[in-house]
């Protein structure tokens, strides 16, 4: 088990091992909350790895699902108790919006993660410069010392993701006017650009440009982020930020509609190769 592994990744590993011996045992979620003396909303929230389980109360689930062969106890107490650690963005709680910190959840545990943006480049895309220059232009410069240091050190850390083991299939699509908006410096901008160029070679990591003469599209409504996961489709999630604040939205059939609408976008902008072209071009334009 890798120390990169993220807290979710491992919940969703035991719920999957759970919700198996459960169904193994035909037993129904209301059955098992009954005997374990749980609401039906904790054993919901347990099996949807929306929270860990303490290891009293796992030995005793595993009682009731007849799970007796040691090796495999312990191997499942070493899971629990590995996945209730804290993460390392967990630490930026007092700075970083709750719903922020709940996405790179989300993303640690993703197989996929598909990106429309329309205002600026994707955190996780940014590099310090430009995060900086973001934060300055959000916050003010009175705060850099309180609040802009810490949500550039997040924003510029939260790029590991790209590289780590296991990293989901990153899709992006840029508007065109955040390659023209100006953030910081000229030469920032510059930088900034060319960054994308270079991360746009990893394996995992498309960045598609969404061009003015495409018109209007679904994106129009604003940025949005469908994060998928690999073993259960049906909990995917849509990240949607906006001037009213950040949400999570979790419903099956609006998650699909998102994914739908970020195709749709796909198929009208340019490809990879001509996206790199335009990023490059106006990165030597700007200095």
């Amino acid at each position: 088990m890798s120390d990169s592994t993220s807290p979710l990744v491992l919940r969703r590993r035991l719920r999957t091992e759970l919700r198996t011996a459960r169904l193994e045992r035909q037993l129904t979620q209301d059955q098992v909350a009954k005997a374990m003396d749980w609401s039906l909303s904790k054993m919901n929230r347990i099996e949807k790895a929306k929270s860990g389980i303490s290891v009293n109360d796992l030995k005793v689930l595993l009682m009731l699902y007849g799970i007796t062969d040691r090796e495999r106890i312990e191997e499942l107490i070493a899971l629990a108790r590995t996945a209730r650690h804290r993460t390392w963005w967990s630490g930026y709680s007092d700075v970083a919006p709750a719903e922020l910190l709940e996405l790179m959840d989300f993303e640690s545990a993703a197989s996929a993660v598909s990106q429309f943006e329309i205002i600026t480049v994707p955190r996780i895309l940014q590099t310090e410069e430009y995060a900086w220059a973001v934060m300055h232009g959000l916050y003010g410069e009175s705060s850099a010392a309180e609040r802009v240091a810490p949500l550039v050190e997040l924003h510029t850390k939260s790029r590991d993701l790209l590289t780590s083991e296991d990293a989901p299939i990153f899709s992006f699509v840029l508007d065109e006017s955040i390659i023209h908006r100006q953030v910081g410096s000229p030469a920032v901008i510059s930088q900034q650009l060319m960054h994308l160029v270079q991360l746009a070679q990893l394996p995992n990591v498309t960045i598609r440009i969404a061009p003015f003469t495409i018109g209007l599209h679904p994106g129009m409504n604003g940025p949005f982020e469908v994060v998928q996961f690999e073993d259960a489709p049906d909990e995917n999630i849509v990240f949607l930020n906006g001037p009213r604040g950040d949400f999570i939205i979790d419903d099956s059939t609006e998650t699909e509609g998102y994914l739908s609408a970020f195709r749709r976008i796909v198929e009208r902008s340019l490809g990879p190769s001509e996206s790199l072209g335009r990023l490059r071009q106006v990165a030597q334009e700007i200095v």
